[in-house]
């Protein structure tokens, strides 16, 4: 027994941490219950710690689990360069309360000495480019009337 089980068949437990280990490597920092957030920390771990070997075969077994070419090349750059130094312990798991409709203990999963930036950083990309283009239709209607 060497994981929890969380009520949940094989797959979708596999996909979850996958999905969760995704989150936490792209924001740095997410919001989850407190088994999951216990549980995925091993994951995180895990896959730091391929970034940090940065073979081939490590970045091919990142990208088989992670199943995202944007977090993999951070994985193996950014972060692997960030951990090279440390032995371990790279995340972090902080009691957050309860969650108001259902009562289930909640925590913060983050990465040590995380960059405070990273978190929201493509959702602002992304407003940031849809403000622009439509400053450009307004401006362009304006000049059409």
């Amino acid at each position: 027994m060497k994981h929890r089980k969380l009520n949940m068949d094989t797959n979708a437990r596999k996909a979850l941490f996958s999905n969760l280990t995704a989150a936490v490597l792209t924001h740095e920092q997410i919001k989850v219950t407190l088994p999951r957030a216990k549980e995925l920390r091993t994951f995180v771990d895990n896959m730091i710690t391929l970034g940090k070997k940065g073979q081939l075969n490590n970045r091919r077994q990142a990208l088989a689990f992670l199943r995202d070419n944007e977090v993999v090349s951070k994985l193996f750059s950014t972060l692997a360069e960030r951990y090279k130094d440390r032995n371990g312990g790279y995340t972090r798991v902080l009691k957050a309360g309860i969650r108001y409709g259902d009562c289930a203990p909640m925590a913060i999963v983050e990465l040590v000495d995380r960059d405070v930036n990273a978190k929201g950083a493509k959702d602002l990309a992304r407003v940031a480019a849809e403000r622009a283009a439509a400053a450009e239709v307004e401006k362009a209607n304006a000049e059409a009337k």
